[in-house]
């Protein structure tokens, strides 16, 4: 079984990774937490691919990494690379975002999430993307999820991300389209490596 860093320092991400990538004959880990990627990319991809690529040279290990954000229509794909650094912590993001929207009437934005693995030479084998359309609501909905979830509303099953039971926003999700069309991938290359 091969080792597969993922380039973060958060156990959740690690647990959640896990669970997409069941399955899979791979030994998942964390990075260590010394091991700081600064994303510099000017896209969630770039971003991704950074974090997998830095990872795997550094250890001499397969490496995978994601990055992931809201972009906002009215805000013209604000605040898109910077959805974590927006504000310092999740409700000043929310309270930030709904504030700049406004009384907008064009509520429409999207949750996107890139995937990269990058082999222990760093070179980047697979690349995915996973988009969910939604509408940014007036006010926080929901107690589950975190960052802009309370205010990420799906039309289709009338709930914000934070209203959502875990597999079902697991199943829809821009990480969760992600990691399936990753996962394709991952069982080829899986067959190419043995």
């Amino acid at each position: 079984m091969k080792n597969l860093v993922v380039a973060t320092g958060n156990q959740g991400k690690l647990d959640e990774i896990r669970e997409y990538l069941e399955g899979l004959n791979w030994n998942l880990q964390l990075k260590p937490k010394d091991l700081e990627v600064e994303e510099t990319g000017d896209s969630f991809m770039a971003n991704a691919c950074l974090k997998a690529s830095v990872v795997a040279q550094a250890l001499g290990e397969w490496a995978i990494g994601d990055d992931s954000g809201l972009m906002v229509d009215a805000l013209d794909g604000s605040p898109g690379i910077y959805s974590s650094r927006y504000e310092a912590t999740d409700s000043k993001r929310i309270e930030r975002l709904l504030r700049e929207l406004g009384n907008s009437e064009n509520r429409r934005g999207k949750f996107v999430c890139a995937v990269a693995v990058a082999r222990p030479d760093g070179s980047i084998v697979l690349e995915a993307e996973g988009v969910c359309q939604g509408e940014i609501t007036r006010s926080p909905r929901g107690k589950n999820g975190f960052g802009y979830d309370p205010i990420f509303y799906v039309p289709q099953y009338q709930q914000t991300f934070a209203e959502m039971k875990a597999d079902l926003k697991r199943k829809i999700s821009h990480r969760g389209l992600a990691f399936t069309n990753l996962l394709a991938q991952f069982r080829n290359l899986d067959e190419s490596e043995k």
